[in-house]
């Protein structure tokens, strides 16, 4: 009898060892080794301090600085485990809202947003009124950081052409010039200005 499960243990212990072990190891060190920035989070390291990860947005919401997308990542309430409570840009818990389009909730939320940051009459970008699926997105649309650039120029006491020009020159294009859309890392951007102070 033991003769018919010698053959399954064999391999079950076989394909561990393979895809828990050998399998990420070699994965773990192709990658250290061929993209060692990547593979370690894609920090943003300044004077030996991480501020942040390229890849994970930040709430920025002094008016010197430029905004990203609303994130609607949560957390346990600490006062109540049986609920959530906001916690923008959570990477334990990346998600998105998961409300409808037609969501009463939404659509407030969205209508509060859209007050909060009209300038004149300036059409606002759906980027900085809409959450990313993920909740984590670190960029906007060159068209969202263009919006903003007369709040964070006067914030700083900055012409608005020097603001536009940091923009032009932070904008990522579509990768291989059809995937994805022209886009503006929030944390790059902000911290091109603050290195012009």
């Amino acid at each position: 009898m033991f003769s018919q499960f010698r053959p399954a243990i064999v391999l079950m212990l076989a394909l561990t060892v393979i895809t828990g072990i050998a399998y990420p190891l070699a994965v773990t060190g192709i990658a250290q080794a061929v993209f060692p920035h990547q593979a370690n989070g894609s920090l943003i390291e300044r004077d030996g301090r991480v501020l942040g990860s390229a890849l994970i947005g930040q709430a920025f919401k002094e008016d010197r600085y430029f905004h990203g997308r609303p994130s609607a990542t949560t957390t346990t309430d600490p006062n109540d485990p049986t609920r959530t409570v906001p916690l923008p840009y959570n990477a334990a818990n990346s998600g998105g809202s998961n409300l409808a389009p037609t969501a009463k909730a939404l659509v407030e939320r969205v209508r509060d947003d859209v007050a909060a940051v009209r300038e004149g009459d300036m059409p606002v970008p759906a980027d900085l009124v809409t959450t990313s699926a993920s909740g984590l997105d670190p960029d906007i649309s060159p068209a969202a950081a263009a919006f903003q650039v007369a709040r964070v120029a006067k914030a700083r006491g900055l012409p608005e052409d020097r603001v536009r020009g940091l923009i032009a020159g932070a904008a990522s294009e579509r990768m291989f010039g059809v995937l994805g859309e022209r886009r503006v890392n929030v944390l790059a951007l902000n911290l091109a200005l603050d290195a012009l102070q």
